[in-house]
């Protein structure tokens, strides 16, 4: 895949919501697994795969910072109100 592809794709990827990323990932994995692919198609969907993969990464480590954020707030208006 060349790099502008990637990078159109990376941009195109960041509309997606972790559900919609995390399907497209599945199906793409589905597809590999099958192993009825040429091997330059194969490549072509490992690289979007991976690209997904990292976009999954950032939507969750965001919820899990937010998650911190939040239970840390909560903790802190509980011993305040105390």
């Amino acid at each position: 895949m060349n790099e502008n592809r990637t990078e159109q794709l990376t941009a195109e990827f960041e509309k997606l919501s972790f559900e919609q990323a995390f399907q497209r990932l599945e199906e793409l994995v589905t597809r590999m697994e099958t192993g009825e692919q040429s091997l330059a198609n194969a490549l072509d969907d490992f690289e979007e795969a991976k690209l997904l993969a990292r976009r999954c990464a950032q939507l969750l480590e965001g919820a899990e910072l937010k998650v911190s954020q939040l239970s840390g707030e909560s903790l802190d208006e509980f011993e305040d109100a105390r």
